[in-house]
């Protein structure tokens, strides 16, 4: 890849954006380029429904403005760049806990190494390896969680509650700001099995809970856990027009990446445009080790592609950035036009967007403080378009715990220039439960 040619690129169109931005006040056309004649031929997005405000028509004007329909458009340069994340921001519900489930019910976890649960998580608790131990005792190559609902309980509230089915704490000791180790201990617990083993599993799973009707429940040990997902004809009709523009999109999830893969050709994103959880592989077999990026060697297992993280691995595998200033926010030639995302997970790819940025309202504080406040006009909040959260009622506490510090404490959402961000009220909700989306 022509990382020179995506910079020089990048800081054309983005003088289209920044050319005339007087104040936040009158986001929408401070934040837009300047009108021009528009072929007839430029990718239209087609679907309306459920699309809030001018959301649609901010969202088209940028297409315009930096796809091969634009004034700026890259001649021969390196295309502008679009990362989503995949959990419910194009899908809705989530493809790591579908194959989490999958697998739980068809006894595809195998047992641990020396049947000691340490060796699945660096971050596991002693109390927790105890439980799995107890819950599950080494008497095979994989675990019957088939039949086994005690050891498929303990395995589900270790990776869905972050504690034991006795409510002790399952993991600690982690940087939160760039490792979830529940999501990576799924990556971890693929173990044994080569890629194109999960990408079967992951297939098997995504056919069970596309047929699904919506609101479905599927049975895992002896409770009930969501059983169906759905694409939203919004963001595959939004990616299927920022391609046709000339734009690279890409998908940037915290779930496994063979399994993203799987799920990400149904919006025509190939492997080559996806970015997920990656095992370090072992005689053509996924270890329980993970590749790493920035200062992260492969192999410490202490970042994933979570908040910082996310943003590292989008430095080092789109923009070629090495090392620890991978880690680092890079100049705006180097970075994604635009990202859209649903949770504070997310936050570090969308603050870096320069054109942009698609926040999809699921009352995550950190996230919603920071699109609400809008310090710069290029935010853009969205109910969910299947089953929309409804007004969250008190506002968001930005000014006192909106913020998850590295260590796991709360604090306030601040600004680049660390000034605190104001609480925020709930103003862009869900009239109702009700399907937006099919």
């Amino acid at each position: 890849m022509n990382f020179k040619r995506r910079a020089a690129a990048a800081t054309a169109v983005l003088a289209v954006a920044g050319a005339g931005l007087v104040t936040v006040q009158a986001t929408a056309e401070a934040t837009q380029p300047a009108a021009h004649a528009r072929p007839k031929a430029c990718p239209d997005l087609t679907v309306s429904k459920g699309w809030y405000g001018d959301n649609k028509a901010r969202l088209q004007r940028m297409i315009d403005a930096y796809g091969h329909c634009g004034p700026q458009r890259h001649k021969g340069g390196a295309k502008p760049v679009a990362t989503f994340d995949w959990d419910n921001t194009v899908i809705k519900n989530d493809i790591g806990d579908a194959t989490m489930f999958w697998l739980l019910r068809n006894g595809k976890i195998r047992t641990p190494e020396r049947g000691d649960w340490r060796t699945t998580s660096r971050y596991l608790t002693g109390t927790a390896a105890k439980a799995l131990a107890k819950a599950c005792p080494a008497t095979g190559a994989t675990l019957p969680t088939r039949r086994d609902t005690a050891c498929a309980d303990e395995i589900l509230s270790v990776y869905s509650e972050g504690a034991t089915t006795s409510g002790k704490a399952a993991f600690d000791g982690f940087d939160h700001r760039r490792m979830e180790p529940q999501y990576a201990w799924l990556a971890q617990l693929t173990r044994g099995w080569s890629t194109r083993q999960v990408k079967q599993f992951a297939a098997a799973a995504r056919k069970e809970n596309l047929a699904a009707p919506i609101g479905t429940e599927q049975r895992v040990g002896t409770g009930q856990v969501t059983g169906w997902v759905r694409y939203y004809d919004q963001q595959r009709d939004l990616i299927r027009t920022l391609k046709k523009a000339g734009f690279d999109v890409y998908v940037v999830s915290a779930s496994p990446e063979p399994i993203a893969e799987v799920w990400g050709k149904g919006v025509g994103v190939d492997a080559r445009h996806t970015i997920g959880i990656r095992n370090v592989t072992a005689h053509g077999k996924h270890t329980a080790h993970l590749k790493g990026c920035g200062t992260v060697r492969d192999g410490d297992d202490s970042m994933i592609t979570y908040i910082d993280g996310k943003r590292c691995w989008i430095n080092k595998e789109i923009f070629g950035v090495r090392g620890a200033a991978a880690e680092k926010v890079q100049p705006a030639a180097k970075r994604q036009v635009f990202a859209a995302g649903d949770s504070d997970t997310d936050i570090s790819f969308l603050r870096d967007a320069t054109g942009l940025r698609l926040a999809l309202n699921r009352n995550k504080s950190e996230l919603m403080c920071r699109a609400y406040e809008n310090g710069d006009g290029r935010w853009l909040v969205n109910p969910m378009f299947i089953e929309p959260k409804g007004r969250q009622a008190a506002p968001y506490p930005c000014a006192s715990t909106g913020y998850t510090e590295r260590d796991g404490a709360k604090g306030p959402v601040r600004r680049a220039d660390g000034s605190v961000i104001p609480d925020q009220r709930d103003t862009v909700y869900g009239a109702s439960a009700a399907s937006s989306a099919s």
